[in-house]
């Protein structure tokens, strides 16, 4: 016992390098997505001109194959854990975390890859859109996945899962200043600049996936090493002993579908997720609109690029205070307080009026920060109910891809729902198309006669609309999915402790983080 306590100290410093590099993942992910986020619309629209039809084809393609994959990929990870193994052929946790490393370190250069396509005309724009939509998102949700679910199996408890995300919070803040770098090469005249910037962006990236990746490989094989010698020790010392294990059939997707549409918790979650990522996508999507037509004739264009890489770097930063209220009142509580605040700015803001410009500057960067800060909290509580689904359903090795990729099924479509909901409110509430071809209407952002003058013309009122009432909207139908979810405090407590309890003969040092 006297050598316990000096091995463990050990494994603590082993194991903060450990959570540093599975935050570094977060870097490399972000520095690309968030620009892809900013960027893909108005470069088809304005730059390439793509038509309404393409434009719309293109998006209900990529809806399907964008809900399609997750669950695809995560079934393809995830199926060997859906059956009781054969007594000594139980997969370790190590062995689990090598194979999303290895995945991870393959998708995620090809990531990055898929990322430079956008910004090239190298095909006819409806069929670029469609293929560079469905190419990009493929590798992304392979490299999101494989991240998502080591939280899940590289940790147990919330104070652990709460660290790991911590570090992707950290590295996650910092790869949003490529948001603001951005902006100062982006110019839809000559994309020459720009072009140059996302390639140094993803040689940055491309590196970073297979460095990090092989040093946690080499980690963890290690590990491998030491169970699988253990396990010897134990076969050899075992005389005649029954299997912890028995043999079971595997578990087939249509068992597995209908055990989750019995997961009650599972499904209000995706309720609340499927709105969530339609606000964030909105929010992504218009942001740039927004400074245009509400904020352009008052503020400068500094102060514009200010605002927008505070609210991509801000979310990040905001959610380091978050998972320190997270640790002492719980993810649930947080959240449904997030919800609340995103609920009453809208409605001051609302009663305030499009007039208030400084008020107009602080709403339109705080509802994108709350908004996003929520969504960096969602991945703890998807591993909680990665736990509540080992126990449930008595699983040999928790589905963390699986589950991760069943919720992306469910809610990825606001990410499509976003663009098309947005051009069409727009529509609605101003008359005008973002895709006529007039001669001085090329683009929402090459109309400033429409969105100057006196008076509150009706591009900048229409903006205001939507700006204002699509997240009362959001947070109304959010708080009442989220009332409906019970897994939290005493009844989350005793499912990690069952977890825990369940594989205990199973876990390994790596854990303790």
């Amino acid at each position: 016992s006297s050598v316990r306590p000096s091995v463990r100290g050990a494994v603590h410093v082993y194991v903060v390098s450990t959570a540093v590099l599975y935050g570094s993942l977060a870097l490399f992910i972000s520095i690309l997505h968030n620009v892809f986020l900013l960027y893909y619309v108005e470069t088809f629209v304005s730059i390439y001109k793509i038509d309404k039809v393409s434009f719309w084809v293109g998006e209900a393609v990529f809806l399907i194959w964008n809900s399609v994959n997750d669950p695809l990929f995560g079934w393809l990870s995830d199926r060997s854990f859906l059956s009781s193994p054969q007594s000594g052929s139980q997969v370790t946790t190590p062995e689990v975390v090598l194979k999303r490393l290895q995945a991870l370190s393959t998708n995620g250069p090809l990531f990055a890859l898929s990322f430079l396509a956008f910004w090239v005309a190298w095909a006819r724009p409806g069929l670029q859109f469609l293929l560079c939509l469905c190419l990009y998102d493929g590798f992304l949700t392979m490299v999101d996945l494989h991240h998502s679910a080591l939280l899940a199996d590289l940790a147990v408890s919330a104070a652990d899962r709460t660290r790991l995300n911590f570090h992707c919070s950290v590295f996650s803040a910092l790869g949003s200043l490529s948001v603001f770098l951005s902006y100062s090469f982006w110019d839809k005249e000559d994309l020459y600049s720009f072009r140059v910037f996302c390639v140094s962006l993803a040689a940055f990236s491309i590196v970073g996936f297979f460095l990090v990746s092989r040093l946690l490989r080499r980690r963890f094989q290690k590990e491998v090493r030491v169970r699988r010698d253990e396990a010897m020790a134990l076969k050899e010392l075992s005389v005649g002993q029954a299997p912890l294990t028995h043999a079971e059939n595997p578990v087939t997707i249509g068992q597995y579908l209908k055990q989750l549409s019995k997961h009650r918790n599972f499904m209000w979650f995706v309720s609340m997720n499927l709105v969530q990522v339609f606000h964030c996508h909105f929010n992504s999507n218009f942001f740039p609109l927004f400074l245009e037509h509400l904020l352009s004739d008052n503020i400068t264009a500094s102060t514009g690029s200010i605002l927008l890489g505070i609210s991509y770097i801000a979310p990040h930063l905001n959610n380091l205070y978050f998972l320190t209220l997270c640790q002492r009142y719980g993810v649930y509580q947080v959240i449904r307080w997030l919800f609340m605040l995103k609920l009453g700015l809208s409605v001051v803001m609302l009663l305030a009026g499009a007039d208030h410009i400084y008020l107009l500057c602080i709403f339109i960067a705080s509802n994108r920060v709350f908004t996003e800060g929520t969504c960096k909290l969602l991945k703890l509580v998807i591993s909680d109910l990665v736990d509540e689904d080992y126990v449930v359903n008595r699983r040999p090795q928790a589905t963390s891809a699986l589950l991760f990729g069943m919720v992306a099924l469910l809610t990825k479509p606001g990410q499509t729902f976003a663009p098309l909901i947005g051009t069409w409110l727009l529509c609605v509430y101003t008359g005008y198309d973002i895709f006529e071809r007039e001669p001085v209407r090329d683009s929402l952002v090459s109309v400033p006669d429409v969105a100057s003058g006196s008076g509150t013309p009706p591009l900048r009122l229409g903006c205001f609309y939507m700006v204002v009432f699509v997240p009362i909207t959001c947070a109304l139908l959010q708080l009442a999915a989220w009332s409906r979810f019970t897994l939290h405090g005493r009844k989350l407590q005793g499912i990690k402790t069952l977890r825990q309890g369940a594989q205990h003969g199973h876990l390994i040092d790596v854990k303790a983080i």
